[in-house]
């Protein structure tokens, strides 16, 4: 992190957020940046600064924002393994009337890191929970993939690491029109884009790598090309991704999605899916991403007519 004059951080912050109330005995869900400390917005350091505990996801990493900061105060570890034991622990200091703040290591809490459980357990008990907005991997993406229509997206966050599990998370993606935004860790980014490759080669996607970092990459392109894309720079491997997959719902409305049905079952017939949609896009005019999600829903359909009951 670069360094900053933490007193004069301090003191915007004040100016700015000091003249709202706090109330006493409430957790203030707080956002943390993704990777650039200027996003850090100033009630968010004065919530900080004025809390009298933090629960954070990673108490060493969360030490280091606060030195930045120069603020001190007593952090108490919340993570997927102790959460609702530390919400425990939260909720008996907000009786005694402390404010507490949550922070995960990046971004906003309760999203897909910790917090959740503690917001539910807080809320349970009786205690207000107070947002602090801010930073947000899947935000930010979705806001350069220009991908969130007006129906909305789907947050799926990190897939199963493996197995049929993880395949059969990724059919599902390409069986739903709706934009969905993933996560991923740099050792697994190659074979999901194996996968996305393989399951909707037609599908637009937008790859947010290392976002607001010296070294952010942000590219759209569709899925089938996602493999050739990866390899061509050993350095894109590097980094943790939001991948967005675009929706194919502003393609084909409700009324429309079937009208190609009899022409798609009679080219799946005799073509790969992906040619199957290529081809009938070209005879119909229609989009090749709305088709090809529809060609896969016709597949699943055949699949299950075929169990024996």
């Amino acid at each position: 992190m670069p360094t900053l004059n933490a007193p004069l951080w301090r003191q915007a912050a004040a100016d700015a957020a000091g003249h709202q109330q706090y109330p006493t005995g409430a957790l203030y869900v707080v956002a943390t940046p993704i990777g650039n400390l200027a996003d850090l917005t100033l009630r968010a350091i004065h919530v900080l600064g004025l809390v009298d505990a933090i629960a954070c996801e990673d108490t060493r990493h969360s030490a280091t924002l606060l030195r930045h900061l120069d603020i001190a105060k007593p952090l108490l570890a919340l993570h997927a393994h102790n959460e609702r034991a530390a919400s425990e622990q939260v909720c008996v200091r907000l009786a005694r009337g402390e404010r507490v703040a949550c922070i995960t290591d990046a971004g906003t809490p309760a999203i897909s890191d910790p917090g959740a459980l503690l917001v539910e357990a807080v809320r349970r008990a009786g205690h207000r929970v107070v947002p602090i907005p801010g930073a947000s991997s899947a935000i930010a993406a979705l806001s350069v993939a220009g991908a969130a229509a007006a129906d909305g997206f789907r947050l799926a966050g990190f897939l199963p690491a493996r197995g049929a599990e993880r395949q059969r998370a990724i059919e599902r993606i390409a069986r739903d029109p709706t934009t969905t935004v993933v996560f991923e860790a740099p050792h697994r980014i190659a074979s999901l884009f194996e996968a996305l490759a393989a399951a909707m080669p037609a599908r637009s996607v937008t790859l947010a790598r290392e976002l607001t970092k010296q070294f952010e990459t942000i590219e759209t392109l569709d899925a089938g090309g996602l493999p050739a894309w990866l390899a061509t720079d050993s350095n894109r491997e590097r980094g943790e991704y939001v991948v967005v997959v675009h929706g194919t719902t502003s393609d084909a409305t409700a009324e429309d999605r079937t009208q190609h049905d009899e022409m798609l079952r009679t080219l799946l017939a005799e073509l790969p899916l992906r040619q199957a949609a290529s081809l009938g896009a070209a005879l119909s005019g229609a989009s090749k991403n709305a088709l090809y999600t529809r060609a896969l829903e016709l597949q699943a359909q055949e699949r299950g007519r075929d169990e024996p009951a």
